[in-house]
């Protein structure tokens, strides 16, 4: 071998090696950048304790706080936390495997969907905290209920996504299920189950947020053990280290089942996703609106055989007339209105507060990479801490007014908006980019011309999320902020002093106007995203 080629090749081992540590050097400089947020944080808690900025009982420095998690860990933390994840899992295995069954049916049979479909979106509306007061009733404030809300909050998710994964298999695979006569359980292994696990994960992960989240909310309210339970003790004797510790160990449950489904789904996701295509808007004929009401209607009518039959006592569930007696009432007398308008107004105030800072900070981020690589990973990994974790530490700060309100619905808005902003940053095309350098826009004219009509579709998405999100932090402030006002409170009254028509009465208007927002939210959705709309 010549003395050219050992040179060459020794060259080339240098290149390579030289090539690694650039990539392990750059590797190094990402994760710096990561981490420049936490830990200027962490300095700044640091240093707010230790030159008593705030009182002890406030803001607990990080060395109390360290000390408080070794003495739980010693006693009964990993206990509380394990009945909280056992529960969990419960609830969330039942809401599996019945949104699964019933997203399938939906999707695949035309039929169940035009008797069952209205039915399920209407229920579906509700915020799961607005059944609490009735199920309180029904089930007790035991495990029964923790499980049964837990179950309805990731079965609704679950559902929905398995419905969209279903019903968009293209039409020659089901054709070629059908010639291949594929036994019913072979349709749901081999076609149903691959084409739709995508969509799958998507309505997990929004299970998995959604049923946790439910769970620390019952917890804090009623329950004398879990993790959520641990929150409330350390809030009542204002020893915010306790707080501190459950919100890190909520948080750390979030991280884990995140990264744990982006696994899962990089390994078992291997169907196709489907092309960007147009949504037919379908006209419904009569005969499938009369369809669609046939359900509600079997469910009144054995409303009132049961009541009439007295198979359940009317402390459990009063006669419609009842019901209907006491939403009269309190719309005439005006107590169910000013509950209404009170709820309608903090939700309304905190998702506008909310949805501006989400928004501003997803373009500003998707702007500028350098505040993305410090911004994002940071406000990605609060995301995953249940919303109602905050609860605790937000009252001790704000106290229970008003303001620590509109500040909760905020914080819970704001998250959706973020993501939905930021996401549709990433996807702007780079010959938006490329026409406002050679336009030589300034960063307002590129924004207001060129970015906000692309990303569009993505911030209203984001906001029929963040609209449903204001709703259910609206509920949980009114249950864990102890409000006089406002239409939760008016539901828990009644449910203390066992007036169920009241609470039924106060229900429906809840999902009366969840249908209005609803509707509200989709057609300014279809507006923002016409485009994509063909007639068929």
């Amino acid at each position: 071998m010549s003395d050219t080629s050992i040179a060459q090749q020794i060259m080339g081992l240098n290149a390579k090696k030289s090539g690694k540590v650039t990539a392990w050097l750059e590797q190094l400089r990402q994760y710096a950048i990561y981490c420049l947020l936490p830990v200027t944080l962490f300095m700044l808690w640091w240093i707010a304790a230790h030159n008593a900025w705030m009182p002890v009982q406030i803001l607990p420095s990080p060395e109390i706080t360290w000390q408080t998690f070794k003495d739980l860990s010693a006693n009964d933390l990993w206990w509380q936390l394990g009945r909280s994840l056992k529960l969990f899992v419960t609830g969330l295995s039942l809401g599996i495997c019945g949104g699964i069954i019933l997203g399938s049916l939906l999707g695949y049979s035309r039929t169940v969907e035009q008797y069952f479909s209205a039915t399920f979106y209407a229920l579906a509306i509700i915020p799961t905290l607005a059944w609490l007061p009735l199920f309180m009733i029904w089930l007790g404030i035991e495990d029964a209920l923790k499980i049964f809300i837990i179950f309805k909050a990731t079965l609704i998710p679950i559902a929905i996504h398995t419905q969209a994964g279903v019903r968009d298999i293209p039409p020659k695979l089901k054709e070629t299920a059908a010639i291949l006569r594929l036994s019913p359980q072979m349709t749901f292994l081999k076609l149903l189950l691959p084409a739709s696990l995508s969509y799958f994960f998507t309505g997990l992960r929004l299970a998995m947020a959604a049923g946790w989240t439910s769970l620390i909310a019952v917890e804090l309210l009623a329950s004398s053990e879990g993790i959520g339970y641990l929150m409330v003790t350390g809030r009542q004797l204002f020893q915010l280290d306790i707080v501190f510790v459950s919100i890190f160990m909520i948080g750390l449950v979030g991280i884990f089942s995140d990264l744990l489904l982006q696994s899962l789904e990089r390994r078992f996701v291997f169907w196709p996703h489907a092309a960007l295509t147009a949504h037919a808007v379908e006209r419904k004929s009569k005969a499938q609106v009369y369809k669609a009401w046939l359900i509600p209607v079997v469910l009144v009518v054995f409303w009132f055989l049961s009541t009439a039959q007295q198979w359940l006592s009317a402390d459990i569930l009063p006669t419609p007339f009842a019901v209907g007696q006491a939403l009269f009432a309190g719309i005439t007398d005006g107590t169910l209105l000013s509950a209404m308008y009170y709820s309608l107004y903090h939700a309304l105030l905190g998702l506008a507060l909310g949805s501006v800072v989400g928004i501003i900070t997803g373009i500003v981020l998707g702007l500028f990479k350098p505040l993305q690589d410090i911004f994002a990973p940071t406000l990605n990994t609060l995301r995953l801490i249940a919303i109602f974790a905050w609860i605790p530490l937000l009252t001790a700060w704000f106290g229970l007014g008003d303001a620590s309100k509109i500040i909760f619905i905020a914080l819970a808005t704001f998250f959706p908006m973020f993501i939905a902003s930021w996401k549709g940053m990433l996807n702007v095309p780079q010959q938006l980019n490329e026409a406002a350098d050679i336009l030589k826009l300034s960063i307002w004219q590129k924004v207001k011309i060129l970015i906000l009509p692309s990303i569009n579709p993505a911030i209203f998405a984001g906001l029929r999320l963040a609209l449903l999100y204001s709703w259910l932090a609206s509920f949980g402030a009114e249950y864990l902020m102890g409000s006089g006002n406002g239409i939760g409170s008016y539901m828990m009254a009644a449910q203390q002093y066992f007036e169920m028509d009241r609470v039924i009465a106060a229900t429906l208007l809840v999902t009366i106007l969840g249908a209005i927002l609803t509707w509200l939210g989709k057609i300014t959705e279809n507006r923002a995203t016409t485009w994509r709309r063909h007639k068929g």
